[in-house]
């Protein structure tokens, strides 16, 4: 029996939560070809959001490309992979993907390998040495292609960030703006996992992608939320659980997408027929057995004054610099406690929104309380 808790990957349509106003406000946006710029921190889901919102949306005049950065580190990557991917998303078969390249891309030869899966096993590949001279043709590629097809080209960009690692990132920033900005029949959707970086590229006036676009600020799915889908995802497979203890899940988890569906598939598998309290005693402590040996390394890379900080976290203050939390967890100087917080954020061990603080992982938290408070 197959579970409908799914985590660690783009979750598929049937076990995808809430998420509404987001997905109306994305819609809008594409369809408007209005830029959107989405930062949160790490799984909570934006990769799901956007492949969500694509299932939606996407129709014979709307097009969406995905782009992933994750493995990409330089410009010339980073052009391969952008041509071959506008092309593999507007064209329907090989033959249509060599004619669109060598149409749209005059002053590069691309040459193009096909698999024996024509449909799906597709590489482009670009002369090296004459990228960087031929850049403005890649990047105003999804241009030429939405207004030859007559289609809107929605391209999403996931792990953005990766450009900061470039050999002249605030050089390549402004590229990107100057041709991009000027993109009618496209509209770019920009996200990664990487918070504090993001944040940095898009929030900061000095920086090329300010006011890129209309920028959202990903928040929790609220408990009233996970319930019935909790509830939904037992009564599906033939098993049970009943609200109060499924409002339990979230709270544990503190509302976090990803975690909340590993600790509520943790639970439907420890289930035979009804979820009980302690059955979600089992399956968290089972779980934080499992995350020991990565919660451990973790910790051994802190400092004592970093670790004691997360301890007050883990523990619920709220105060960090007040006399009596710096006393009973001994985190030292003000000028200390100010260089911990953006440290332990910068290593996204910490999540800071506004004057909140939170241990990014909501296990690592109950780890924390387990070994140490």
């Amino acid at each position: 029996m197959k579970s409908q808790f799914e985590f660690g990957k783009v979750i598929s349509d049937s076990s995808f939560v809430d998420r509404e106003d987001e997905r109306k406000r994305l819609s809008a946006n594409s369809e408007s070809a209005i830029n959107t710029v989405l930062i949160s921190p790490r799984r909570w889901g934006k990769t799901s959001l956007i492949a969500q919102v694509a299932r939606e949306n996407r129709n014979e005049k709307t097009v969406f490309c995905f782009l992933d950065l994750f493995n990409i580190r330089t410009e010339e990557e980073f052009y391969q992979k952008l041509a071959a991917q506008l092309i593999k998303s507007t064209s329907t078969k090989w033959e249509e993907w060599v004619e669109t390249g060598r149409k749209f891309i005059k002053n590069l030869v691309p040459r193009f390998s096909i698999g024996d899966d024509p449909l799906h096993d597709f590489s482009i590949s670009l002369d090296i040495v004459a990228l960087k001279q031929s850049a403005e043709e890649i990047l105003d590629l999804s241009e030429k292609i939405a207004n030859e097809k007559g289609i809107r080209l929605v391209v999403c960009i996931d792990e953005f960030q990766n450009i900061s690692f470039f050999d002249q990132p605030l050089a390549f920033q402004k590229q990107l703006r100057s041709y991009w900005q000027h993109h009618q029949q496209v509209c770019y959707i920009i996200y990664g996992s990487k918070k504090h970086m993001m944040a940095e590229l898009f929030q900061s006036p000095k920086m090329p992608f300010y006011r890129f676009g209309d920028l959202m600020m990903l928040q929790k799915i609220e408990k009233e939320y996970w319930i019935p889908f909790i509830i939904k995802g037992f009564k599906d497979t033939g098993k049970e659980i009943k609200a109060e203890v499924a409002a339990v899940i979230p709270e544990m988890m503190e509302n976090h997408p990803y975690y909340v569906q590993f600790l509520s598939y943790q639970c439907w598998n420890l289930t035979d027929s009804e979820c009980t309290f302690q059955t979600i005693e089992q399956a968290c402590a089972e779980l934080l057995n499992q995350q020991t040996i990565l919660y451990q390394r973790e910790v051994d890379n802190l400092t004592n004054f970093q670790l004691n900080y997360l301890k007050a976290i883990a523990n619920g203050e709220k105060q960090m610099n007040a006399a009596a939390v710096v006393k009973k967890y001994n985190l030292g100087t003000p000028g200390n406690i100010k260089k911990m917080k953006v440290t332990l954020e910068n290593k996204e061990i910490i999540d800071v929104t506004g004057k909140t603080i939170e241990i990014s992982d909501p296990l690592f938290r109950l780890w924390i309380r387990k070994y140490f408070l």
